[in-house]
Parts: structure tokens; sequence; C-alpha cells
């Protein structure tokens, strides 16, 4: 990265996140905006692929311990400019030479070294000198895919097939962007360090060397693969399992799943979103199942032991009580989803009362006859009172 980057890209207003922010929410920054702008989702659109890699560049900065030091320390350094006046009065600007060592301005002469030159490390130099700079590993980036399960897969999970499609070195020339037959040479530019410094009088920039874009090598005969980028898009197939009990619209994370690093650097992660189909008997309320059961009047009222549905599995039998009210919910343990732990939830089983569309007139003359004999319970005679009293 060039000291331009670290002084004129605010990197942490291109996550959206405050200076403060911990590596937490840097990463569900990036995360976000990575969704919102990956290529994979926005073809055909060159400023969203734009502010992919913005964000790509600054969650590299800003997740790597090291590195935001290094670009806090600077800009905070440099930040509000460095055309100030010289403490003490004098009305003359500062003299980078003073701050990041060499000469001292009415001294002996004697090349007083050090400063804050030592502390960036590298990221700045004096006069003309060059940065020698070694690519650093780079983690792979991180792949969404979605998948679409039935309610059984999700409950009790499953492994499902999925092609990803990433970027890796180029099969052609194996990641040196080179025609097959040819190598690339040291850049002359750069003499191979990637780097080179813009020299502004008194200080020097180091940025990317033009020549090389950075790489440090030059390709004469570029790859007809992936035009001597060295990087390709990659399509693969992976067996990925997804977790029992994992519900609609949550999002699965595989570790090392993701896009291969870069010079010896990490695997991205896999993030799977699970998109789950509804079922025709049985619902979900977190770690249980509900299902309703029809149940007839005389059940109801008398009392029954009824037959209820699980999921992939024989009935159980459930007893409900004499006076069974309509839509009351019964607990049948240990048939609910699968947690992490291994353990179960239950199966929440709710009675309806079914009313006959059809009497014949023996079942009609019997009904009759009930009704007659329970005459004087009026069951909303205390509805009708709580009612006038309001």
């Amino acid at each position: 990265m060039s000291t331009k980057d670290y002084l004129e890209k605010d990197y942490y207003a291109v996550l959206g996140v405050p200076k403060t922010a911990t590596a937490d929410e840097i990463k569900k920054a990036y995360r976000k905006l990575a969704r919102q702008y990956h290529p994979d989702t926005n073809q055909g659109d060159p400023s969203k692929e734009t502010k992919f890699k913005e964000v790509s560049e600054a969650y590299d900065v800003l997740s790597d311990i090291k590195r935001r030091k290094e670009y806090d320390e600077a800009r905070t350094l440099f930040g509000s400019g460095v055309g100030g006046q010289r403490p003490g009065g004098g009305g003359f600007p500062f003299d980078f030479g003073d701050l990041f060592g060499g000469t001292a301005q009415g001294g002996s002469g004697g090349g007083a070294t050090g400063g804050l030159g030592d502390l960036f490390g590298g990221l700045f130099n004096r006069g003309t000198t060059r940065t020698t700079t070694t690519t650093r590993p780079r983690r792979g980036q991180d792949i969404e895919s979605e998948v679409t399960l039935t309610f059984t897969e999700a409950v009790e999970g499953t492994t499902v097939s999925l092609r990803l499609t990433s970027s890796a070195a180029c099969t052609g020339c194996s990641g040196t962007g080179a025609k097959a037959g040819t190598t690339p040479r040291v850049c002359p530019t750069c003499e191979g360090t990637g780097a080179a410094s813009r020299n502004l009088g008194n200080f020097a920039f180091s940025e990317p060397c033009r020549d090389c874009k950075g790489r440090g090598l030059i390709v004469d005969e570029p790859c007809p693969v992936c035009e001597g980028s060295g990087r390709a898009k990659s399509t693969r197939t992976i067996q990925a399992r997804i977790p029992a009990g994992v519900a609609d619209g949550q999002r699965v994370r595989l570790k090392g799943k993701g896009a291969p690093g870069e010079n010896g650097g990490p695997a991205g992660d896999l993030y799977i979103l699970t998109h789950v189909k509804p079922h025709a008997v049985f619902g979900r309320s977190g770690d249980n199942l509900t299902v309703t059961v029809p149940v007839t009047f005389t059940e109801a009222a008398l009392g029954a032991e009824i037959k209820v549905p699980i999921l992939k599995g024989l009935p159980v039998t459930l007893r409900i009580p004499t006076g069974t009210p309509n839509g009351r919910t019964f607990r049948v343990r240990g048939r609910g989803v699968t947690r992490k732990d291994g353990t179960k939830g239950d199966l929440l089983a709710s009675v309806e009362v079914v009313v006959p569309k059809t009497l014949d007139d023996k079942s009609r003359e019997l009904l009759t006859e009930f009704n007659t004999a329970t005459a004087g319970d009026d069951p909303r005679a205390e509805l009708i009172q709580r009612a006038r009293s309001e």
C-alpha cells in the first residue's frame, strides 16, 4: 500500500464505521457491503465492482491489527495537513527532515538520523531511496452462496452439492501471468520490489511501481487465459454440510471454504444463505415443531386417546382429557428440532374441534336431546355480563 493511500483514503468512511470500531463491527460492516456490491450479484455494473474493490481494500487494512495501527498513526500525523508553523514562532513551515531524521537545521551538519522514520518502518523514505517490500500473504475472499432445503432437511440437517465460482491462481500459467513456455522477468524500474519512490524534494512517497503495478515482475508475453493478471475465475463443486436445525433466512458459515488465499494466505470463508420450503403439515416455533390435530366434538367433550403425526416416524398416542376446549395445545417431548448440543425441542400439538357438515336423522335427534338437556348452561352469559359492567 502506498503512503498516498494512508493519507488520502478514509477506510473507516468506506466501511461506514467509526475509528473506534471493534474488529467484530468492522467485519460485520464489511460483510454487509460485500454482499451489496459483490460482482456476482451486480454483473455488468462497473461502478458496483469498483465499490466492491474499495470495500475489500479497506477491510484488508482495518482487519489486520498491525496494518490498522500503521494506518491510524500515519493518518494521525498527517491527517490535519503538514503545512503548519514551527512551534515557538518563526513563521516557517515544518521541515520533513526534522520529522523523519537527517541533518538538523542550524546544527553541526552531523547527520542526526532516526526519529519518526523508524516508527513507520519503511512507509516513508528520504531522497530517492526505494522501499524494499515483500508480497505479504493475503487471505482469500469470502464467498456467498444460497441453497433451498425441504422442511425435513432443515430440521434434520443434510449435505448439499454447491458449485462455486471464485478468483484463484490461473491454471493456464500457474499464477505467473506469463504465457506457457515463458517466464516473467524482474521489473527493471523497481528491481523486483514492486514499489518505487516518488521524490518530492526532501521527502519521498512510496507507491506501487507503475510499470509492473506492484507485482515486481514484467510479463512480456501475457497468458491468454488471464491476460497477464495471474488470476482467473475458478469453478469448483464442494459438498457442504448444513447442520440440523437451520431456519429460513439463516446464514451458515463454513470456515476455509471460500476463495483460495494468495502468496500462502489462508482461504476465505463460505457463507450459505438457506431458504426453507414450508411443510404441508408441520410448522416451526424456534426449536419446537407445531401441528394442528382435528378432533371430534365427542372426543373433546368426553376425552379420548388420539393419534398425532410426527416428522419422519410413526404417529404417537396423545391422551386428551374430558372437556378439552378448542385450540388447546399439548406438548410431546423430544419430537422437535435438533439443537446444537444434540438435544431436541418438542412437538406442540393444538387440537381443533371439527363440526360435522351434515347430520343423519339419528345424529340430529341425539344432538337435539343433548341440546335440550344442557339448555340451562348458557356459555355466553358471563361474556354478556362483563360487557354490561364496563
